[in-house]
């Protein structure tokens, strides 16, 4: 039988479910000894990665799936609703929790606070057989796996998410989000991503904090210095070479709502848990996939002239990598490889510092 005390235990491990720039867009209401709220938001009201939402709803599907993986670790299997009322920025789930004892642990608890990200280059070596495998496994029915593995299509990659984060370098949008996400000077972050974990070297970092206090210092450095190169060099050209692939989850159709993109968000969250176990470390890259996205729905997502113009050639670019079909069925793409765990990562807030109710 569940308890108050085993519902705490399993939010202990599923708060460390992964989610875009730490934001960790849920709370947690304990109602009893058995039944759980999950309080979802997105930050489409401030955030240009997350207009519609779409990336919020992946974090609360990769949640769900830390939540059952911890609860079979108390003979518990969660049963899901989710309450069709609440509006679309507020996906608010109903988690019972059933005591089965046929239920074993699942093997992949041990990785849930040990999965981060590495952006920082990887050893080249390609995946074995063996190690696809069981990546193509983890996503599970109603999903897929593309690999973009050789030096040429990490190059071709690579270059795509060079050319992409001049986009996001230059974007006044984007300026306001990563001002308020990076937490400088720091090697951990409960609510942010440490600067450290940015993947660049320390002098590059210093100046990128000078920089970014003031978007006219951006402007200055974009225009007449280079000021995006170094960046994009070092997080984004050198690691998309040096990593063993590039990879792009598909569904079987083109998501639609929300339900789809928490599917997403599950299958993801067991990807990564299962390379986590492999050895393996990776680096999400989702940006070229939400523009994409905004200029096949006609978003306006930036108020400066040319940016609409560049994430329609960005789309063409990833049309030509992964194909045009295959773009309109992805959720989620990243690049992979063998590696050490990131030495500095973002951790999470504290439970009670989540916890919502009068169980809080």
């Amino acid at each position: 039988m569940s308890s108050v005390s085993t519902i705490r235990q399993i939010l202990e491990l599923a708060r460390w479910a992964p989610s875009g720039d730490n934001t960790q867009p849920w709370r947690f209401e304990i109602v009893d000894e058995s039944n759980l709220v999950v309080h979802g938001f997105d930050t489409r009201d401030h955030c240009v990665y997350d207009l519609d939402g779409r990336p919020s709803q992946i974090s609360l599907g990769a949640l769900l799936e830390t939540i059952s993986i911890a609860a079979s670790g108390h003979c518990c299997n969660p049963r899901v609703r989710r309450r069709m009322e609440m509006p679309d920025a507020k996906p608010t789930f109903d988690v019972e929790f059933v005591t089965d004892a046929n239920v074993q642990p699942d093997p992949l608890i041990r990785n849930i606070a040990h999965r981060s990200v590495q952006r920082r280059p990887m050893s080249t070596r390609a995946l074995t057989s063996s190690e696809r495998q069981a990546l193509e496994a983890a996503v599970g029915n109603g999903f897929k796996v593309i690999w973009l593995e050789g030096l040429r299509n990490r190059f071709r990659a690579a270059a795509l998410m060079f050319r992409n984060a001049k986009l996001r370098l230059t974007m006044p949008e984007a300026y306001l989000v990563h001002r308020d996400i990076i937490d400088w000077q720091v090697r951990f972050s409960e609510d942010r991503v440490p600067d450290q974990a940015l993947g660049v070297d320390a002098a590059t970092a210093r100046l990128m904090r000078w920089i970014m206090a003031d978007w006219r210092r951006v402007q200055f450095f974009n225009r007449y210095l280079a000021g995006t190169l170094a960046p994009r060099i070092q997080m984004d050209l050198l690691p998309g070479l040096f990593c063993a692939a590039h990879y792009v989850v598909t569904a079987d159709r083109p998501p639609q709502g929300i339900d789809d993109y928490v599917a997403a968000g599950r299958a993801v969250q067991r990807f990564w848990l299962t390379l986590t176990d492999l050895g393996l470390v990776m680096q999400p890259e989702l940006t070229p996939l939400i523009f994409g996205r905004y200029v096949r729905d006609g978003r306006v997502f930036s108020k400066t002239a040319g940016m609409q113009e560049a994430a329609k050639a960005l789309l063409h670019d990833l049309e030509a990598l992964i194909g045009k079909s295959e773009c309109q069925l992805a959720v989620f793409m990243g690049r992979i490889g063998a590696g050490t765990p990131a030495a500095s990562r973002s951790t999470r807030r504290k439970l009670d510092d989540l916890l919502v109710g009068h169980l809080a």
